[in-house]
């Protein structure tokens, strides 16, 4: 799949921060209904969907609201247009706390109770009711795969699309998902990147992250440093100084935002100059001069990637409406990608209007399976749902990039519907 590296490393930081917080409890089985269709145009009224978000999880306020701000500026302004066919969209949003029990309740708050037709923008740490709702039929449109469950169950439709089977049990095929290496192939093809370092923490997600970035730059032919910093005491000054005297081009890291600031400000201490240090579309955010306000040379060399276009492009029609939108919100690219996915979810409902039994939750997912590309409108690299029984071994992958430039903000480099690439997919366990 194209998502799958991509996705893995857009919560790497937070899967860090908790150190192995367990799932917590869950339910009881008793207090999910079995599937229900939900409101049809006779069940009167507004539709009616539910945004789940992580909004108070260990890793802080900001981590997870940017697809839920998105997608609430989205149906803000549908409804002051009307709604969906004279039907405005009514929605409930409930915050998990980033636990498994919290996720587990804020579903059946939302598919039992509410009655939602659809879930979307769905940014959770540990989505334990993943399978609750894909029970109850319920589409969930345009999530963030921060876990498996978007390449496990029917009815869940990540914001980056799946080629996996997805008919429960293991994630992907057989427990093992695919990602590609169009990110690393972008730099050495683009940039003529050689030396690549992977920085983590002495923590297990941050080094089973690494060990995977460090497989798909050597199947793309780097010659690839690693680096290893104790998670509670970390020297970054030594890692800044072994990346000067390796004469590294390219830095890619498993750590959070706190960890990423504190190396570019060690870099900028020792000179160290790097062609780009990667980031991931989490941290495409407009916080970057604040966040990295002591390494101005290596804030500077901060480039990110991912699968939707740059927030910053108001040549774009989508994008400028989008922006005027989230005005009095922080701009960001999941609240873009939130933004997307309530669009997905409009497109779906307003075909399910033009039928007698109006939008359902089995229309909506009828929608969703219809096969070919989505791009909302064109703010997404063209997004494909299928159930392919075999992995791909290949695949053409397209990506959207961007660089931070003080005074500009992220510019984009290139065409993302043209960045694209024919790459290796490498397995791993999820």
């Amino acid at each position: 799949m194209r998502t799958r590296f991509r996705a893995a490393e857009l919560l790497a930081a937070a899967l860090i921060v908790l150190l192995g917080t367990a799932c917590g409890s869950r339910l009881p089985e008793s207090d999910f209904t079995g599937p229900s269709d939900g409101p049809t145009r006779a069940g009167a009224g507004p539709l009616r969907v539910g945004i789940v978000t992580s909004a108070t999880s260990p890793v802080g306020a900001d981590a997870f609201t940017g697809p839920r701000d998105g997608a609430q500026a989205y149906f803000e302004r549908l409804n002051a247009r009307g709604g969906v066919d004279g039907r405005t969209v009514e929605v409930h949003t409930c915050d998990d706390g980033g636990s498994g029990v919290g996720n587990n309740a804020c579903v059946h708050e939302l598919v039992d109770e509410h009655k939602v037709v659809a879930l979307v923008a769905t940014s959770v740490l540990d989505y334990a009711g993943a399978s609750r709702v894909s029970a109850a039929g319920v589409p969930d449109i345009g999530g963030q795969p921060v876990g498996p469950a978007y390449d496990t169950y029917p009815h869940l439709y990540s914001i980056y699309g799946s080629l996996a089977p997805r008919v429960g049990g293991a994630p992907g095929w057989g427990g093992r998902s695919y990602g590609g290496t169009e990110v690393y192939r972008y730099f050495k093809r683009e940039h003529g990147a050689r030396t690549a370092a992977v920085v983590s923490y002495n923590q297990s997600a941050s080094a089973g992250y690494a060990r995977l970035v460090t497989r798909g730059l050597r199947a793309e032919g780097y010659q690839v440093v690693t680096e290893q910093v104790d998670f509670a005491l970390p020297n970054f000054r030594a890692v800044a100084a072994d990346l000067k005297e390796r004469g590294v081009d390219l830095v890619l890291d498993a750590m959070d935002t706190n960890g990423n600031a504190r190396l570019c400000r060690a870099m900028d201490e020792v000179g160290a100059r790097v062609t780009a240090k990667v980031t991931n579309a989490q941290n495409w955010t407009s916080t970057v001069a604040e966040d990295y306000k002591d390494a101005p040379h290596c804030r500077n060399s901060l480039w990110v990637t991912g699968s939707s276009r740059n927030y910053e492009d108001t040549d774009h029609a989508a994008v400028r409406e989008f922006r005027d939108a989230m005005k009095g919100r922080k701009p960001s690219q999941w609240a873009l990608e939130g933004w997307a996915a309530a669009q997905w979810f409009t497109d779906a409902a307003r075909s399910c209007e033009r039928r007698p039994t109006g939008t359902t939750r089995a229309c909506v997912d009828a929608f969703m399976e219809r096969g070919g590309p989505y791009s909302a409108h064109g703010l997404l690299v063209p997004v494909v749902f299928e159930h392919r029984a075999q992995p791909p071994q290949t695949r053409r992958t397209c990506l959207s990039v961007a660089r931070w430039r003080d005074g500009k903000g992220w510019v984009t480099q290139g065409d993302m519907n043209r960045n694209c690439f024919v790459v290796p997919q490498l397995a791993y366990e999820p």
